[in-house]
């Protein structure tokens, strides 16, 4: 009984090293001669011809380039609610919900969803709590997924 043992470690410890494979080492080394491919410039689309007053945009992490929102506040943004109007670039949007999405640790990243009682369009707006003015981004819902748009100006 004592060799069968000893014989069936021995099996399961052969089966390990060839179920293995290689090393990480092993698998990628010889690809350091290897040019992946640039990515891909950033690019202005045309929203669809109805909603002419919004301009969607791709935004590159090397762009660098920053988009200013005029931000015209009747009153402070903690203090918006269901039922409010926002305008964003001359289109009168009604506020669904205002909650936090992500609470970090010396400041909440904000959402207000808002909709177009004309279109039943969803739109989101999102900001950093402690610096409304340079963080404000405005994105419209399209299909499952928000894009964000090219806005000029903001105001509640």
């Amino acid at each position: 009984m004592v060799k069968s043992k000893t014989k069936s470690k021995a099996k399961v410890e052969a089966k390990k090293e060839e179920s293995s494979g290689m090393s990480l080492d092993d698998a990628f080394s010889g690809d350091d001669d290897v040019e992946y491919a640039k990515p891909k410039p950033a690019k202005k689309k045309k929203v669809e011809e109805d909603d002419e007053d919004f301009e969607e945009e791709e935004v590159s992490v090397s762009s660098g380039e920053e988009i200013v929102i005029d931000v015209v506040a009747s009153k402070p943004v903690a203090q918006i609610k269901k039922g409010d109007k926002i305008t964003v670039d001359n289109k009168v949007l009604e506020v669904d919900s205002h909650y936090v999405l992500i609470e970090h640790e010396t400041t909440k990243e904000m959402a207000i969803e808002l909709f177009d009682p004309k279109t039943d369009k969803d739109y989101q707006i999102r900001y950093f709590s402690d610096q409304v003015e340079t963080s404000l981004e405005v994105y419209e819902l399209k299909e499952i997924l928000y894009s964000k748009l090219d806005v000029k100006r903001v105001e509640w």
